[in-house]
Parts: structure tokens; sequence; C-alpha cells
């Protein structure tokens, strides 16, 4: 059991389970089950793992931006690819980060000071791999009909 007191200090904790599955468990408690298997894919790999996490850490932080703002945001997601480098071991080089809103009058400038905020200064996914791979950041807004 995991007491929320302790939860910053709770190790994630991965235990193979079999066939090249491991399940993961974070400090939350909350487990994940984790395909080695590059080729059968039949649940998420390590760096797709990674991926979703950036993608979660800035959306996190532009949705709140955005609403603090008072942007009428009717729908929002955010896309994630990577380009990994060819010699072992084979880390990104390159991860493309698209934002993109559906909604209201949203205002664009509104939209890159949130996507800067989150990118420069909040993301703490995003600060662990910059050193190691570019973070390219784009947008798009999709005006919902009345």
């Amino acid at each position: 059991m995991y007491y929320p007191e302790r939860m910053k200090d709770a190790p994630a904790v991965i235990h193979y389970a079999g066939n090249e599955f491991v399940v993961g468990i974070g400090p939350s408690g909350h487990a994940q089950t984790i395909d080695l298997d590059g080729e059968r894919s039949a649940a998420s790999s390590p760096l797709e793992l990674l991926l979703i996490a950036l993608g979660a850490c800035t959306s996190a932080d532009v949705i709140s931006v955005l609403h603090k703002k008072r942007q009428r945001v009717s729908d929002y997601r955010v896309e994630v690819r990577g380009a990994r480098r060819e010699e072992h071991p084979r880390s990104f080089r390159r991860i493309e980060v698209r934002h993109i809103f559906r909604g209201r009058n949203i205002s664009q400038d509104a939209v890159i000071k949130a996507i800067d905020l989150s990118t420069d200064k909040y993301c703490s996914v995003i600060a662990t791999v910059r050193p190691t791979a570019e973070v390219v950041t784009s947008f798009e807004i999709i005006e919902d009909a009345e």
C-alpha cells in the first residue's frame, strides 16, 4: 500500500512478468504493462512511454495556462514523434511535439505563450530529454463552428 505522504520518496518498481513483458508500478501505485519485444508490440514499449510522458507533461502545462487565460478550448491533443539515432543506444535525436486545439476564438498569442512556458520552463520531461534530443514544437488551431 502506498501512502500519499510517502509517494515522492517511493521508487518506481519494475517486475519481470515473463515472455518479454514487465509490469512497471509507479510511486503512486499504478501499474503499466510494458512490452520488451520490439516486434510484437502487444503493449507500449519503454520509448513509447517516454513519448507519452513528454506529451502528457507538456499538455498539462499548456491546458492549465490556457484555462487561466480563459481560452475556450473544446478539444486538445498532443502528437509526439521521435526520431532515433542509428548508433546504439539509439536514443532520440529529435522529438517533434504538435499541439492541436479546437475551440472558439482561441488566441494564437496565448497558445504560443503557453507552449513556450511549458517547453522552456515547466515541463520536467522536456527538460530531462533536451540535453540529448532537439525538441521542436508546432501547433494548429481549429475554429469550432457556431
